[in-house]
Protein backbone atom coordinates (compact mmCIF):
# COMPACT_ATOMS: atom_id res chain seq x y z
CA UNK A 1 0.00 0.00 0.00
CA UNK A 2 1.49 3.32 -0.99
CA UNK A 3 0.77 7.00 0.44
CA UNK A 4 0.38 9.97 -0.80
CA UNK A 5 3.23 12.53 0.52
CA UNK A 6 2.08 15.86 1.85
CA UNK A 7 2.84 18.47 -0.06
CA UNK A 8 5.62 20.37 0.72
CA UNK A 9 5.38 23.08 3.10
CA UNK A 10 6.45 25.80 0.53
CA UNK A 11 3.84 24.65 -2.58
CA UNK A 12 1.22 24.34 0.35
CA UNK A 13 2.23 28.50 1.36
CA UNK A 14 2.24 29.10 -1.92
CA UNK A 15 -1.13 27.93 -3.00
CA UNK A 16 -2.71 29.53 0.21
CA UNK A 17 -1.05 32.77 -1.14
CA UNK A 18 -2.12 32.36 -4.47
CA UNK A 19 -5.86 31.69 -3.16
CA UNK A 20 -6.02 34.96 -1.10
CA UNK A 21 -4.67 36.87 -4.02
CA UNK A 22 -7.42 35.73 -6.06
CA UNK A 23 -10.09 36.41 -3.33
CA UNK A 24 -8.35 39.86 -2.60
CA UNK A 25 -8.87 40.38 -6.36
CA UNK A 26 -12.36 39.53 -6.70
CA UNK A 27 -13.21 41.14 -3.96
CA UNK A 28 -11.57 44.61 -5.35
CA UNK A 29 -13.55 43.81 -8.69
CA UNK A 30 -16.59 43.92 -6.79
CA UNK A 31 -16.58 46.32 -4.88
CA UNK A 32 -15.57 48.75 -8.27
CA UNK A 33 -18.43 46.98 -10.17
CA UNK A 34 -20.65 48.22 -6.87
CA UNK A 35 -18.97 51.85 -7.04
CA UNK A 36 -19.54 52.26 -10.49
CA UNK A 37 -22.78 51.41 -9.90
CA UNK A 38 -23.41 53.37 -7.72
CA UNK A 39 -21.71 56.72 -9.24
CA UNK A 40 -24.52 55.35 -12.97
CA UNK A 41 -27.65 54.79 -10.82
CA UNK A 42 -27.12 57.65 -8.22
CA UNK A 43 -25.55 60.56 -9.99
CA UNK A 44 -26.25 63.78 -9.10
CA UNK A 45 -28.27 66.10 -10.75
CA UNK A 46 -25.42 68.96 -11.23
CA UNK A 47 -23.50 66.93 -13.09
CA UNK A 48 -26.30 66.69 -15.71
CA UNK A 49 -26.93 70.81 -15.22
CA UNK A 50 -23.02 70.99 -15.81
CA UNK A 51 -23.60 68.37 -19.28
CA UNK A 52 -25.97 70.48 -20.17
CA UNK A 53 -24.49 73.67 -19.86
CA UNK A 54 -21.59 72.43 -22.39
CA UNK A 55 -23.19 70.88 -24.63
CA UNK A 56 -25.41 74.12 -24.56
CA UNK A 57 -22.80 76.89 -24.82
CA UNK A 58 -24.15 77.53 -21.76
CA UNK A 59 -27.55 78.65 -23.45
CA UNK A 60 -29.41 76.60 -21.29
CA UNK A 61 -28.70 76.22 -17.99
CA UNK A 62 -30.22 73.88 -14.84
CA UNK A 63 -29.73 75.94 -12.20
CA UNK A 64 -30.67 74.88 -8.77
CA UNK A 65 -30.62 71.21 -9.82
CA UNK A 66 -32.00 68.47 -7.33
CA UNK A 67 -32.30 64.58 -7.27
CA UNK A 68 -29.74 62.68 -9.87
CA UNK A 69 -29.26 62.33 -13.07
CA UNK A 70 -31.68 59.93 -13.71
CA UNK A 71 -34.74 61.27 -11.58
CA UNK A 72 -34.83 64.86 -10.69
CA UNK A 73 -35.76 68.45 -10.85
CA UNK A 74 -33.97 72.35 -11.87
CA UNK A 75 -35.01 75.65 -12.55
CA UNK A 76 -34.72 75.74 -16.93
CA UNK A 77 -33.35 79.04 -17.61
CA UNK A 78 -32.66 80.49 -20.96
CA UNK A 79 -29.40 82.47 -21.48
CA UNK A 80 -27.42 84.56 -23.96
CA UNK A 81 -24.33 82.24 -23.86
CA UNK A 82 -20.94 82.91 -23.36
CA UNK A 83 -19.68 86.22 -24.58
CA UNK A 84 -16.05 86.89 -24.90
CA UNK A 85 -15.31 83.94 -23.15
CA UNK A 86 -17.27 84.75 -20.07
CA UNK A 87 -20.30 83.70 -19.09
CA UNK A 88 -24.12 86.26 -19.39
CA UNK A 89 -24.79 88.29 -16.31
CA UNK A 90 -27.50 86.81 -14.95
CA UNK A 91 -29.71 89.69 -15.33
CA UNK A 92 -29.88 88.61 -18.90
CA UNK A 93 -30.87 85.22 -18.34
CA UNK A 94 -35.00 83.94 -18.49
CA UNK A 95 -36.34 81.24 -16.37
CA UNK A 96 -39.77 79.33 -16.62
CA UNK A 97 -42.11 79.91 -13.58
CA UNK A 98 -42.05 76.77 -12.20
CA UNK A 99 -38.95 73.87 -11.81
CA UNK A 100 -38.17 71.64 -14.48
CA UNK A 101 -38.52 67.89 -13.36
CA UNK A 102 -37.12 64.78 -15.45
CA UNK A 103 -36.94 61.25 -15.71
CA UNK A 104 -34.43 59.65 -17.65
CA UNK A 105 -34.65 55.49 -18.30
CA UNK A 106 -33.39 53.13 -20.90
CA UNK A 107 -36.14 51.48 -22.80
CA UNK A 108 -35.65 48.34 -24.49
CA UNK A 109 -38.87 47.09 -25.65
CA UNK A 110 -38.82 46.96 -29.57
CA UNK A 111 -34.98 48.21 -29.40
CA UNK A 112 -32.74 50.12 -27.70
CA UNK A 113 -33.72 53.19 -26.69
CA UNK A 114 -33.42 56.56 -23.87
CA UNK A 115 -36.33 58.24 -22.64
CA UNK A 116 -36.77 61.64 -21.67
CA UNK A 117 -39.60 62.24 -19.56
CA UNK A 118 -40.52 66.13 -18.85
CA UNK A 119 -42.73 67.76 -17.00
CA UNK A 120 -43.47 71.68 -15.50
CA UNK A 121 -46.80 72.49 -13.53
CA UNK A 122 -46.33 76.08 -15.48
CA UNK A 123 -46.45 73.98 -18.95
CA UNK A 124 -46.97 70.65 -19.10
CA UNK A 125 -50.43 69.00 -18.92
CA UNK A 126 -49.52 65.86 -19.73
CA UNK A 127 -45.48 65.43 -20.09
CA UNK A 128 -43.40 65.69 -22.70
CA UNK A 129 -41.57 62.00 -23.59
CA UNK A 130 -38.35 61.96 -25.94
CA UNK A 131 -37.44 58.70 -27.20
CA UNK A 132 -33.66 58.72 -28.41
CA UNK A 133 -32.43 55.51 -30.15
CA UNK A 134 -29.50 54.89 -31.84
CA UNK A 135 -28.81 54.22 -35.52
CA UNK A 136 -26.01 53.15 -37.87
CA UNK A 137 -24.32 56.39 -38.15
CA UNK A 138 -26.81 58.43 -36.66
CA UNK A 139 -29.59 58.65 -33.53
CA UNK A 140 -33.50 59.53 -34.06
CA UNK A 141 -35.51 60.78 -31.78
CA UNK A 142 -39.40 60.29 -31.48
CA UNK A 143 -41.16 62.59 -29.45
CA UNK A 144 -45.01 61.47 -27.81
CA UNK A 145 -48.18 63.37 -29.49
CA UNK A 146 -49.05 66.28 -26.48
CA UNK A 147 -50.00 69.90 -26.09
CA UNK A 148 -48.25 72.08 -23.85
CA UNK A 149 -47.84 75.80 -23.35
CA UNK A 150 -45.41 77.93 -22.78
CA UNK A 151 -44.53 81.75 -22.36
CA UNK A 152 -43.36 83.76 -24.76
CA UNK A 153 -41.15 86.06 -22.30
CA UNK A 154 -38.85 82.62 -21.56
CA UNK A 155 -37.36 83.28 -25.34
CA UNK A 156 -35.89 87.01 -23.84
CA UNK A 157 -32.98 84.86 -22.23
CA UNK A 158 -31.67 83.81 -25.50
CA UNK A 159 -30.15 87.37 -26.39
CA UNK A 160 -31.27 89.13 -29.92
CA UNK A 161 -33.41 89.28 -31.17
CA UNK A 162 -35.75 88.61 -28.57
CA UNK A 163 -34.60 91.05 -26.18
CA UNK A 164 -35.27 93.26 -28.54
CA UNK A 165 -38.70 92.00 -29.35
CA UNK A 166 -39.78 91.08 -25.56
CA UNK A 167 -42.54 89.24 -27.04
CA UNK A 168 -45.49 88.68 -24.80
CA UNK A 169 -47.91 85.49 -25.23
CA UNK A 170 -48.97 81.80 -24.56
CA UNK A 171 -47.00 79.19 -26.97
CA UNK A 172 -49.08 76.45 -27.70
CA UNK A 173 -47.13 73.65 -29.37
CA UNK A 174 -48.86 70.37 -30.37
CA UNK A 175 -46.96 67.28 -31.83
CA UNK A 176 -48.22 64.31 -34.06
CA UNK A 177 -46.20 61.60 -34.90
CA UNK A 178 -43.36 63.71 -34.84
CA UNK A 179 -39.92 62.25 -35.24
CA UNK A 180 -36.44 63.46 -36.64
CA UNK A 181 -33.50 61.62 -37.24
CA UNK A 182 -30.49 62.31 -39.06
CA UNK A 183 -27.99 59.44 -40.85
CA UNK A 184 -24.67 59.60 -42.58
CA UNK A 185 -25.25 63.31 -42.50
CA UNK A 186 -28.53 63.52 -43.40
CA UNK A 187 -31.79 64.78 -41.29
CA UNK A 188 -35.05 63.92 -41.65
CA UNK A 189 -38.01 65.12 -39.55
CA UNK A 190 -41.48 63.05 -39.84
CA UNK A 191 -44.77 64.16 -38.51
CA UNK A 192 -46.26 67.94 -37.35
CA UNK A 193 -45.50 69.85 -34.93
CA UNK A 194 -47.90 72.90 -34.57
CA UNK A 195 -47.10 76.41 -32.36
CA UNK A 196 -49.73 78.59 -31.91
CA UNK A 197 -48.69 82.44 -30.26
CA UNK A 198 -51.83 83.24 -28.57
CA UNK A 199 -52.13 87.46 -28.17
CA UNK A 200 -48.90 88.30 -28.98
CA UNK A 201 -47.66 91.78 -27.92
CA UNK A 202 -44.15 93.35 -28.46
CA UNK A 203 -42.66 96.58 -26.94
CA UNK A 204 -42.09 97.49 -30.69
CA UNK A 205 -45.66 98.39 -30.96
CA UNK A 206 -48.18 100.43 -28.67
CA UNK A 207 -50.81 98.09 -30.20
CA UNK A 208 -51.97 95.60 -27.86
CA UNK A 209 -52.53 92.58 -28.49
CA UNK A 210 -51.70 92.32 -31.92
CA UNK A 211 -53.33 89.13 -32.83
CA UNK A 212 -52.75 85.53 -32.80
CA UNK A 213 -50.69 82.97 -35.20
CA UNK A 214 -50.08 79.65 -36.20
CA UNK A 215 -46.99 78.10 -37.41
CA UNK A 216 -46.97 74.55 -38.76
CA UNK A 217 -43.91 72.09 -39.38
CA UNK A 218 -44.45 69.24 -41.47
CA UNK A 219 -42.09 66.59 -42.20
CA UNK A 220 -41.30 64.26 -45.30
CA UNK A 221 -39.15 64.33 -48.03
CA UNK A 222 -38.57 67.39 -48.08
CA UNK A 223 -39.90 69.96 -44.51
CA UNK A 224 -42.00 72.58 -44.81
CA UNK A 225 -43.35 75.41 -42.76
CA UNK A 226 -46.35 77.78 -43.05
CA UNK A 227 -47.43 80.62 -41.24
CA UNK A 228 -50.94 82.41 -41.08
CA UNK A 229 -52.92 84.75 -38.61
CA UNK A 230 -55.65 83.37 -37.07
CA UNK A 231 -56.74 87.13 -35.53
CA UNK A 232 -55.34 90.20 -35.06
CA UNK A 233 -54.90 93.44 -36.40
CA UNK A 234 -51.61 92.39 -37.28
CA UNK A 235 -51.84 90.01 -40.68
CA UNK A 236 -49.11 87.40 -41.39
CA UNK A 237 -48.76 84.82 -43.69
CA UNK A 238 -45.97 82.60 -45.31
CA UNK A 239 -44.37 79.45 -46.55
CA UNK A 240 -41.22 77.95 -46.61
CA UNK A 241 -38.98 74.81 -46.90
CA UNK A 242 -35.73 73.35 -45.39
CA UNK A 243 -33.08 73.36 -48.41
CA UNK A 244 -29.38 72.24 -48.11
CA UNK A 245 -29.96 72.45 -44.25
CA UNK A 246 -31.26 76.23 -44.31
CA UNK A 247 -34.69 77.62 -44.10
CA UNK A 248 -36.01 79.74 -47.09
CA UNK A 249 -39.07 81.24 -46.38
CA UNK A 250 -40.79 83.87 -48.02
CA UNK A 251 -44.24 85.48 -46.29
CA UNK A 252 -45.82 89.36 -45.73
CA UNK A 253 -46.87 91.87 -43.05
CA UNK A 254 -50.19 93.94 -43.24
CA UNK A 255 -52.56 95.90 -40.70
CA UNK A 256 -56.03 95.84 -40.95
CA UNK A 257 -57.50 99.15 -42.98
CA UNK A 258 -58.34 100.41 -39.66
CA UNK A 259 -54.88 99.87 -37.61
CA UNK A 260 -52.42 100.64 -40.71
CA UNK A 261 -51.41 104.02 -39.10
CA UNK A 262 -50.74 102.70 -35.64
CA UNK A 263 -48.65 99.73 -37.65
CA UNK A 264 -46.94 101.51 -40.08
CA UNK A 265 -43.48 101.12 -37.96
CA UNK A 266 -43.64 97.88 -37.15
CA UNK A 267 -43.88 96.67 -40.63
CA UNK A 268 -41.35 98.67 -41.99
CA UNK A 269 -39.05 96.71 -39.04
CA UNK A 270 -40.82 93.25 -40.49
CA UNK A 271 -39.52 93.74 -44.22
CA UNK A 272 -38.94 95.54 -47.16
CA UNK A 273 -42.27 97.90 -48.05
CA UNK A 274 -44.59 97.68 -50.95
CA UNK A 275 -47.21 99.40 -50.69
CA UNK A 276 -49.80 98.33 -47.90
CA UNK A 277 -47.37 95.31 -47.20
CA UNK A 278 -44.15 94.06 -45.39
CA UNK A 279 -42.20 91.74 -47.68
CA UNK A 280 -40.82 89.04 -45.25
CA UNK A 281 -37.64 86.89 -46.56
CA UNK A 282 -34.94 84.20 -44.98
CA UNK A 283 -32.87 82.20 -47.25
Amino acid sequence: MSFARPPHPVLRSARSSLATAHARRWAWLGALSGLLAGLITQAPAPWLAHGVAQLSQQRVLLHNAQGTVWNGSAHWVLSPGMRNGEAAAPSTQAALPTPMRWRLQPQWHAGVALVLVLSADCCTTQPLELALSPLWDGVRIDVNDQQSQWPAQWLVGLGAPWNTIQPQAQLQLRTQGLRWQTQSGQAQLQGLAELQVQQLSTRLSTLRPLGSYRIQVRGGDTMAMTLETLEGSLQLQGSGQWVNHRLRFQGEASAAPEFEAALSNLLNILGQRRGHKSIMELS
